[in-house]
């Protein structure tokens, strides 16, 4: 309620200002009982989605969503408009008492200017703002397919050339486009991977918001098989139940989608991947992310039956987890999967020279590939979405990474 509250009051504060902003830039009357409608509307909504119904059903989590999406959008909008016109009143006023100290004279012609860099602002301001929609439009189901060929010293020779498939964070609760969704499916598939290996997040709250989805993806398919951990949402720990005994329903409720769907759910647990005489161990841990994220995962337990010489691949939802345990656990774990951050959704990315996004602050691994003492991580940025319907310069990722042995290359 307090995140409402502070939210709500920010919205008004910056749309009252900002209504000021384009009363100086037109004189229609229209226009501006237009704008204020549309403030009002987009705040109301806002308001009553997250007060009303919550987690009720799948659809209503989408308008929720959406709801989200056009308030922050509005929002954005409002204050790169003010933060630009402040910023140009308070040079004013330093150049003015500057002005005034040194005696000196200068005539501004206020009305002008004032509409001039109002323009201006509104023009800046709609940058952002047509970013954030456009990322609710198309965005979120602008999949990329991107190829990573990592190479090891101790790769077993059976291996070489072995390609795994990630995907992470569904959020399948989000979704409203089966087209879309099963066009994604069908790119999956279409890279004909030996293993597909999904980590965590496969619902926003509820095992419910799946079964709309389950048959999409039940298709996927991979030679060795598809196997999942679970993320932090998976537990459902983020809504309210009215008993702890519903709360743990969801959860065998969810583990046993996943089966339905194909999934081998490794819960602590470990498999071998087999080629011949050689062997890979795949270690799954349930979830563990630093500061208040469910620290359910127990690497020692995973690891339990997997021999400190093994090659192993480790799937791990939070990136954190690798950075405070893993990279500096006895067993040496040659590559660990994660997703959990989406790259904040949004951000800006030049492939192979520069990505940047607000996340960074908060994760020290948070997209990509990286690689420390000897050990690598890959990062996806998520499937799907939740929160800001959509996506802004950091879409939607499936992984594809072929595993190389330096002594061929």
């Amino acid at each position: 309620m307090l995140r409402l509250i502070i939210f709500s009051v920010i919205y008004v504060v910056a749309s009252v200002y900002a209504f000021q902003i384009f009363k100086t830039v037109t004189k229609s009357s229209w226009l501006q009982y237009a704008y204020i409608l549309l403030t009002v509307v987009i705040l109301g909504n806002f308001i009553y989605k997250f007060n009303f119904g919550e987690g009720a059903h799948t659809g209503f989590t989408v308008a929720k969503s959406y709801a989200v999406g056009f308030s922050l959008a509005m929002l954005v909008f409002n204050l790169v408009a003010v933060i630009f016109v402040f910023s140009e009143d308070i040079v004013r006023l330093i150049t003015g008492v500057y002005f005034r100290l040194t005696g000196e004279k200068k005539v501004f012609n206020l009305p002008e200017r004032r509409r001039f860099l109002s323009l201006i602002a509104l023009g800046i301001a709609s940058l952002p703002f047509g970013a954030l929609l456009y990322g609710m439009y198309r965005g979120k189901y602008n999949f990329k397919v991107l190829k990573y060929d990592l190479e090891f010293d101790d790769l077993p020779k059976n291996f070489e050339g072995y390609k795994i498939t990630q995907i992470s964070d569904i959020h399948s609760g989000s979704f409203d486009n089966r087209e879309k969704i099963s066009y994604a499916i069908d790119l999956i598939n279409e890279q004909q991977s030996d293993v597909l290996l999904f980590t965590g997040d496969m619902v926003n709250n509820k095992a419910e918001e799946m079964y709309p989805w389950k048959d999409l993806f039940g298709k996927l398919s991979a030679k060795d098989g598809k196997f999942s951990v679970l993320g932090n949402h998976d537990y459902g720990d983020y809504v309210q139940w009215d008993t702890e005994k519903l709360k743990k329903e969801n959860l065998e409720d969810l583990k046993n989608l996943q089966k339905e769907m194909g999934f081998d759910l490794l819960l602590n647990e470990s498999r071998y991947l087999k080629r011949g005489e050689n062997k890979i161990a795949l270690v799954g841990v349930e979830n563990w992310g630093k500061g208040g994220f469910k620290k359910a995962g127990n690497l020692k337990k995973a690891a339990s039956n997997v021999a400190k010489s093994d090659f192993k691949i480790l799937m791990s939802h939070d990136p954190s987890h690798w950075e405070q345990k893993v990279i500096h656990d006895d067993y040496h774990y040659h590559l660990t999967l994660s997703g959990h951050t989406h790259g904040m959704q949004f951000g800006i990315e030049i492939p192979g020279w520069f990505k940047w996004s607000p996340v960074k602050w908060r994760y020290k691994y948070w997209a990509g590939i990286y690689k420390e003492m000897g050990q690598y991580i890959n990062v996806n940025r998520g499937f799907g979405y939740i929160g800001y319907p959509g996506r802004v310069g950091i879409w939607p990722e499936i992984t594809v990474i072929t595993l190389r042995s330096k002594s061929l290359t």
